[in-house]
């Protein structure tokens, strides 16, 4: 590995860069200090929302690239740099195939704030540790008549891949679909994904596919980690992930991030 090569670190949050109680380390903010000093940029992409993101990573969020709702935003700061919103008639054809799904949860995400019409409690209170801005509503339908929409989340408490995902894949010439955890399906633009987003960074930094280094963990990385030379999977991450990566490092509740850029600064020192 010739990481001296590496001008710009990208990671995934959940189970890649958070640990499984949802903490950013220490260990990470000092080695994120380090990287500053050679010049070696940050960028955070999560299916999460933008303000969710940045509270992870409160005291760095004005210095680092943050890739938002699985690549339908990108932000620099307050400044807006990719913006990917789903079709309204899209999101309104595909609720009522959402809503037939037994215990499913739908979330819309806009640039400001998510929506949901579910009353389980027992969702909005794990809901609100990835959008901290949101409002239940009593109809979906109207909110995306009204409001521009960067990706439907839909949560389902036992598995998404095993029931969200059959009941809509025939959909998968008209949205992407991505299963983004063992609970998360999102759905959003063709071409909102954090690969396409990943792409549009690279060009405003000037850093080629040879200088990235990224870190994975499920399916709404795949695109991201195949515009890095330097892709990793987590130890944690799904199987198909692994199969993808050129790489793979410790899980990401033993510093599997942490551990590879301590080997990216000794190497650029």
């Amino acid at each position: 590995m010739n990481l001296e090569k590496v001008k710009l670190v990208v990671s995934d949050m959940d189970g890649t860069l958070l640990n499984s109680k949802g903490e950013v380390s220490n260990r990470f903010f000092e080695l994120f200090k380090k990287l500053q000093q050679q010049n070696i940029h940050f960028c955070a992409a999560s299916g999460r929302q933008y303000n969710s993101i940045v509270d992870k990573l409160a005291s760095i969020k004005d210095d680092i690239y943050v890739i938002a709702e699985n690549g339908a935003i990108a932000k620099r700061g307050n400044k807006i740099l990719l913006s990917n919103a789903l079709d309204a008639q899209k999101i309104i054809d595909i609720i009522p195939i959402l809503r037939s799904i037994e215990n499913a949860n739908i979330v819309l995400c806009s640039q400001d704030a998510a929506y949901i019409e579910s009353k389980d409690e027992r969702f909005i209170n794990y809901f609100k540790e990835y959008y901290h801005n949101y409002n239940v509503v009593n109809d979906l339908v109207e909110v995306a008549k009204n409001i521009p929409i960067l990706k439907i989340a839909v949560y389902h408490f036992n598995s998404s891949e095993e029931f969200i995902y059959p009941v809509i894949k025939h959909l998968k010439d008209d949205y992407l679909l991505k299963i983004s955890g063992q609970n998360w399906l999102d759905i959003s633009d063709k071409n909102a994904n954090k690969g396409f987003a990943l792409r549009e960074v690279q060009k405003i930094l000037n850093v080629t596919k040879e200088e990235t280094m990224v870190f994975g963990d499920y399916h709404n990385d795949i695109e991201m980690l195949q515009e890095a030379d330097f892709s990793f999977s987590m130890k944690n991450a799904h199987k198909d992930i692994t199969e993808i990566a050129n790489y793979s490092t410790k899980s990401n509740n033993d510093f599997g991030v942490e551990v590879i850029l301590e080997k990216l600064i000794e190497v650029n020192s």
